[in-house]
């Protein structure tokens, strides 16, 4: 059976679309740092073997996790959309604390590559820093050309 025309059944709803995964900025930094906490408690791991005069052994080294934004929303269970969504005017109050996370990542990559704990190259080209060199050939005068053609 169909509404009947003209109703206005839909008004009667106490909400429309879906709830925030957070209920406030103060819940998204937290959520983030306990990400923050976790890449820290839970280093990447490297086997490496070491050796001894004749003896060798199996070692377990702890190498430094990156902090990503994308390690940050599967955290959250939430995708990178979500983020720029909540970067967006409606939401401002969260832009601030999205701003404030991705400078923590930034700031974590950039000082682990700088002190050689993270891969400098991977990190600057996932940074956007480039090394750039730029050759500037000029030349003022008239260009000859000559060819030499030969039977």
């Amino acid at each position: 059976m169909a509404a009947p025309k003209g109703n206005d059944f839909w008004k009667l709803r106490s909400k429309h679309g879906r709830d925030l995964i957070f209920s406030s900025p103060d819940a998204m930094w937290e959520a983030a740092c306990e990400y923050f906490q976790w890449c820290i408690d839970n280093p990447l791991k490297e086997e490496e073997i070491v050796k001894y005069k004749d003896y060798y052994e199996k070692v377990e080294l702890n190498k430094m996790r990156p902090f990503t934004l994308i390690g940050v929303c599967h955290y959250m269970d939430v995708n990178e959309a979500y983020f720029r969504q909540f970067e967006e005017e409606k939401h401002k109050e969260f832009s601030t604390v999205i701003t404030r996370i991705r400078e923590v990542i930034y700031k974590q990559k950039f000082e682990g590559a700088a002190s050689g704990f993270l891969n400098p190259n991977i990190i600057a080209r996932d940074l956007g820093l480039i090394d750039k060199t730029e050759n500037k050939n000029e030349h003022s005068g008239e260009i000859k050309i000559t060819r030499e053609i030969k039977h």
